[in-house]
C-alpha cells in the first residue's frame, strides 16, 4: 500500500512514516521541504499519484484567529486533489474533545477540518488524540518565571508522541472509518500536578501555583480535555517516559 504522509517529517509524521515502511508499506514523507505547499496546492498533484491513502498531519503555524482560514484552504487543496487522484482513504489527526473548548479558536479551527473532511466524498477516518508528552515544557513555559509557573487545574490525560503515530498508523492501514477514534494516555492530572511531577524531574525548583485563569488550557471546563469511554488507552504513562 502506498501512504502519502503529508507532514511527514514533523514529530508525528516522521514516526509515521518509519512505523508504515517497516511494516513493508510505502509512506511517503511530504512537507514544505520536499516540495510540498499545501496552501497554495503546490507538489500536491505529485505528492498523492498512485496513493492508496494520504494522512495529513499537517498544523496551522499559529493558534490565533489565522488558523480557521489555515484549515479551510489546506482541506479544501487537499481534499480536490485526492478526490481528482482516486484516493481511497483520507486520515487527519486532531484533538480530543476539541468540540467541548468552543473559547480557543485554535480548537474551533480543528472541528472545522473535521467538518470539511466529513462532508468530502473522499473515505476518511479522523484520530482524536490527547496532549502529547512533548508539548508539556512548552505549556508550563507560556505561565512561567524566574520562580514561578502558574497553571490551572485542568483535566488532562496527556500522551506519548510515539502512541499516537502508531494510532495513526494503524487506522492509515485499515478500512475508513467513516468516524473518529480517539486515543489517550493511561492516566489523567490536573494539569498543575503535572507541572510539579514536570519540574521535579527536571531538578528545576521554582513553585508551581495553582491559577485557574492561566494560559490556554483554562478554558478547558471540566473533563472535556479527557478521553470518553470507547477510546483507545496507550500504555506508557508520563514518569516512564520522563525517565527515559
Amino acid at each position: 500500500m502506498k501512504i502519502a504522509v503529508i507532514g511527514g517529517t514533523g514529530l508525528i509524521g516522521s514516526q509515521v512514516v518509519k512505523i508504515l515502511n517497516a511494516s513493508g508499506h510505502e509512506a511517503v514523507p511530504h512537507s514544505p521541504s520536499t516540495g510540498l505547499d499545501l496552501l497554495s496546492g503546490q507538489g500536491l498533484r505529485e505528492a498523492l499519484a498512485g496513493a492508496d491513502v494520504v494522512v495529513n498531519l499537517t498544523n496551522s503555524p499559529t493558534f490565533d484567529e489565522a488558523s480557521p482560514a489555515f484549515f479551510q484552504e489546506t482541506m479544501d487543496n487537499l481534499l480536490m486533489a485526492a478526490k481528482d487522484a482516486g484516493v481511497g482513504h483520507a486520515v487527519v489527526l486532531s484533538i480530543v474533545g476539541a468540540d467541548q473548548v468552543p473559547g480557543l479558536v485554535y480548537y474551533r479551527a480543528k472541528v472545522l477540518q473535521e467538518d470539511i473532511l466529513k462532508a468530502s466524498p473522499v473515505p476518511y477516518s479522523i484520530v482524536r488524540a490527547t496532549q502529547f508528552f512533548e508539548f508539556i515544557d512548552g505549556v508550563l513555559s507560556w505561565t512561567a518565571d524566574e520562580n514561578t509557573v502558574r497553571l490551572p487545574a485542568t483535566l488532562v490525560q496527556p500522551i506519548a508522541a510515539a502512541d499516537v503515530a502508531q494510532a495513526v498508523a494503524d487506522v492509515s492501514l485499515g478500512a475508513p472509518l467513516h468516524g473518529t477514534r480517539n486515543v489517550a494516555g493511561p492516566e489523567v492530572f490536573t494539569l498543575d500536578e503535572l507541572g510539579k511531577i514536570t519540574l521535579a524531574a527536571r531538578g528545576d525548583h521554582r513553585t508551581v501555583v495553582t491559577d485557574n485563569s492561566a494560559g490556554m488550557f483554562a478554558a478547558a471546563p471540566g473533563e472535556a480535555l479527557i478521553a470518553k469511554p470507547g477510546a483507545v488507552i496507550a500504555k506508557t504513562t508520563y514518569r516512564e517516559w520522563l525517565a527515559r
